[in-house]
């Protein structure tokens, strides 16, 4: 099994609902995804798949959280937009694009400061 990963970014504001602290007041990230695929075989150019193609993927559905308030969007309407839940957002939207015979997507893994990080991975 080959994994590769891709890592990219997006910048947007939320705030935690339920939450007891300040991270219940609006305030805004930077985040970094990092988005790790397994892949069986190679092709004929020795890829598992084109970074070009899962870079694509990643910032097209990034590019519909950045610079958004996160709070508003339609995934987060019943849920907190915590770091935990933009990378099962992330996971679950990626995998119905790529999952495929040979690559399947493995983990996304949201990092909401230098420091501190949530992943999403299957059962």
């Amino acid at each position: 099994m080959y994994n590769l990963t891709i890592r990219t970014h997006f910048s947007a504001a939320h705030r935690l609902i339920n939450y007891q602290g300040d991270c219940e007041n609006l305030h805004g990230h930077n985040w970094n995804v990092d988005v790790t695929v397994a892949a069986r075989e190679l092709d004929t150019a020795g890829l598992g798949i084109d970074f070009k193609i899962l870079k694509r993927h990643t910032k097209e559905l990034l590019g519909e959280l950045d610079h958004k308030y996160l709070n508003d969007l339609t995934p987060f309407a019943d849920t907190s937009p915590s770091s935990e839940q933009i990378a099962r957002y992330l996971f679950d939207r990626l995998s119905a694009q790529l999952d495929n015979d040979n690559v399947r997507l493995e983990r996304v893994t949201v990092w909401e400061s230098e420091y501190a990080c949530a992943s999403y991975t299957r059962d």
